[in-house]
């Protein structure tokens, strides 16, 4: 007897077939000849294959007049490298991506049962905006997407991936996830539009001058990363998440290395200059402590004058914050300040070991920073890492002056391990400077001020300026030679792996912000 399909599966399969198609063919094409994928094939790329399972495809604005498939929006769950993540991606070819409250809904959804299961949440962002002729209803929408990005913040990891346009306060839900990727050419965030914000000779600016990838790369310090295409934009945010536990209860996972926990690395006894005024490469000093080909750095084109990114060692996930003397002698700046603290605290909310790597002579001066409130943002960094609970290893490379030295992780704020190379010059200024101040009388005096300043500065190098005399008092637990770095951070954070760090009982603190 010849059996028939039952007409309730061929309605299931005929709507799974429009749902498939979004907007239909045409637009289909459309997205691709602007170089871009589709919604679903962004979805298929990122997650293990077939493990995708999808979320309310059949989802219609019920006043619209007409069907919106999935109503511009593809949610659901899968896995990438066998562990849960929640996705949503917006879906360009329906309506623009632009956001409804049904949309926004489906996104909610998504952000709820991954917050309830402790699941990292990716977004892919490509949408027009809110949805206009919703009025009121789009915007309640966005609210209650912004605050689930907020409950959800220090819960579950959020990345936001850019894959086209963010407009208006859409840019908001990015902005509070934790890391924001972006892709060339094709990736846009604003608030206002280019008919709105002209430059300064009153020329319109486009959409990619306003805010594309290189300008919140590395001009604002919106974006973290950038993509060359979308693909790459979504291997970025594979190999993030490898760094990254699924919630804030567990650990980070272990990735087994053949790079042995007893390497030294000789560079390092020659690397740093015996003149102070040299630079040197603080991401050659990185590379050579990590287990090999695993640093990767976050930021990296914004506030170059720090370092900030995630590695391993020993095959255990650390986040890592240093200065760049190649670029502005490793000052902090307001920027610089913004990027070590919300790194730092990242790391803390996701219980990432910190190692930081000191060598800046200080806060930048001038007019400028003063008004712009160097004060304030320099107590981020304060902050971050007083509250921060994770271990937490500091080594001093060479200059640690004055607010600096005290900032970056030193003991007097917490640090569980606080180490220095024989380079290191531990003082409240320079040596220049403070024979500048105490000096200046037999200076003036001098028959040949030049020979005595640099006899004294020399004085007080080696008498202040060294990291002997802070070991001597215990507030460098061990000066160290450079080619053992990584030998015996290893063994550290293998000893300091659950520090208990005692905290006043608050509803929370109230960061300088």
């Amino acid at each position: 007897m010849k059996r028939t399909i039952d007409p309730r599966l061929e309605m299931l399969r005929a709507k799974q077939k429009a749902a498939q198609l979004g907007g239909g063919q045409s637009r289909i094409d459309k997205q691709h000849a602007k170089g871009k994928l589709t919604a679903r094939e962004r979805i298929e790329m990122f997650l293990d294959a077939g493990t995708f399972q999808e979320l309310q495809p059949f989802s219609i604005v019920v006043d619209a007049k007409k069907s919106l498939p999935g109503d511009g929006v593809v949610t659901g769950y899968g896995e990438v490298d066998g562990r849960t993540v929640y996705v949503y991606a917006q879906d360009f070819t329906v309506s623009g991506g632009s956001v409804s409250l049904v949309h926004a809904r489906k996104i909610t959804q998504v952000q709820d049962l991954a917050m309830s299961n402790g699941a990292p949440i990716i977004g892919m962002l490509d949408s027009g905006g809110a949805r206009i002729q919703e009025g009121i209803l789009s915007l309640q929408g966005y609210g209650e997407i912004f605050k689930r990005n907020g409950m959800a913040s220090g819960v579950v990891p959020q990345i936001s991936v850019m894959l086209g346009p963010c407009a208006g306060g859409a840019a908001y839900s990015p902005a509070l996830t934790d890391f924001i990727v972006m892709t060339e050419k094709t990736s846009m965030v604003f608030i206002t539009g280019p008919s709105v914000v002209k430059s300064v000779t009153g020329e319109e600016v486009s959409h990619q001058q306003l805010g594309g990838a290189q300008v919140h790369y590395g001009a604002s310090g919106v974006g973290h990363f950038v993509g060359r295409d979308e693909k790459e934009s979504l291997a970025i945010t594979r190999k993030l998440l490898s760094y990254l536990p699924s919630n804030n209860v567990e650990s980070p996972p272990e990735i087994p290395t053949n790079d042995s926990s007893q390497r030294t690395a000789e560079v390092l006894n020659s690397l740093v200059p015996e003149d102070p005024r040299i630079p040197y490469d603080m991401c050659e000093v990185i590379q050579n402590i990590v287990d090999r080909d695993t640093f990767f750095e976050v930021q990296a084109g914004w506030a170059r004058n720090v370092i900030v990114g995630l590695a391993r060692l020993d095959g255990r996930s650390v986040g890592i914050v240093a200065q760049q003397p190649m670029v502005m002698a490793g000052v902090l700046d307001i920027n610089a300040s913004d990027k070590i603290a919300r790194f730092v605290r990242f790391c803390d909310s996701f219980n990432v070991p910190l190692l930081t790597l000191v060598d800046s002579p200080g806060f930048l001066p001038g007019v400028a920073q003063e008004h712009n409130g160097i004060i304030r943002h320099g107590a981020k960094i304060l902050y971050a890492y007083i509250e921060a609970s994770v271990p937490k290893i500091s080594i001093v490379t060479r200059k640690a002056y004055g607010g600096a030295y005290i900032v970056l992780s030193s003991k007097s704020i917490g640090a569980d391990l606080h180490l220095a190379w024989p380079s290191a010059e531990i003082a409240v200024m320079g040596p220049e400077g403070a024979v500048n101040i105490l000096n200046h009388r037999d200076l003036a005096k001098a028959e040949d001020p030049a020979a005595l300043r640099a006899q004294l500065v020399q004085a007080y190098r080696d008498k202040y300026a060294n990291p002997y005399r802070a070991a001597e008092y215990g507030i460098i637990d061990n000066v160290i030679e450079p080619a053992e770095t990584r030998p015996i951070l290893i063994a550290a954070l293998r000893a300091i792996r659950n520090p208990s760090h005692e905290m006043p009982a608050k509803k929370h603190g109230n960061m300088p912000v």
